[in-house]
């Protein structure tokens, strides 16, 4: 996978500061791109649904019951590929 560009780098520095932020207590150092949430005890799924509601305010979309997946929401990479394609901004490869 891989995030590219400016804004790619931009929204996964915005979703990592905000999980850092609200469930890590500030501490970075327990999270990466590919750092699995649900694995390392990083978010349940009551964190799940306030992370959700983070990204609708933020970027003004909304994630349907159906994509509330592992294969969307269960990393910061695989949450910054799935705002990028809600919103647009992904450019085929």
């Amino acid at each position: 996978m891989g995030i590219r560009g400016v804004e790619g780098l931009d929204v996964l520095e915005t979703i990592k500061t905000y999980v850092v932020e609200n469930f890590l207590f500030g501490d970075d150092r327990r999270i990466g791109p590919a750092t699995d949430f649900l694995e390392n005890g990083i978010l349940d799924s009551t964190g799940v649904l306030e992370l959700v509601g983070f990204l609708e305010e933020k970027y003004g979309i909304r994630v349907e019951d159906e994509e509330l997946v592992p294969g969307n929401m269960n990393s910061l990479e695989k949450i910054t590929l799935y705002i990028l394609k809600k919103t647009g901004k992904t450019h085929p490869a």
